[in-house]
């Protein structure tokens, strides 16, 4: 389970009612929800919470460095709160579900030297793409 709100805590990060409930609603293993699902399962929780006070807050979370942005493909982007633990993602090409994995290996370290140019290298990103269960028995 993530552990968000004891992050946000920890930074001095002030908890309103509003705050709270996006984090609140971000919180889980292998959350990766759009915007307007967060506005959503927000407003199940506090009625009276603004879509833009959501698009707000979770820009602040990201800017702390607490939640990352996810694009993954063309679709709307995705907030994922487990920011602090590296792992690489798996999405269904059909659906767009989106599940956290921690591959064995280290792939910055896979990369050969003659193939980064002169870069230095100080982050990757994998994607791994596939059909999940759901779509498959569909």
């Amino acid at each position: 389970m993530s552990d968000l709100l004891e992050r946000l805590r920890g930074r001095g990060w002030r908890m309103t009612a509003q705050r709270r409930v996006v984090a609140e609603v971000l919180d889980g293993d292998h959350m990766h929800l759009t915007a307007d699902e967060v506005h959503a399962r927000a407003v199940a929780k506090l009625p009276e919470i603004s879509r833009a006070t959501v698009y707000n807050t979770l820009g602040e979370m990201v800017t702390l460095g607490e939640v990352i942005e996810v694009s993954t493909d063309r679709r709307a982007k995705r907030y994922d709160p487990n920011a602090h633990q590296p792992h690489q993602h798996l999405v269904c090409a059909l659906c767009g579900a989106i599940r956290d994995v921690h591959p064995t290996g280290n792939p910055l370290a896979d990369l050969p030297a003659a193939e980064r140019f002169g870069f230095t290298v100080s982050d990757v990103e994998v994607t791994y793409r596939g059909i999940c269960p759901d779509c498959a028995k569909a």
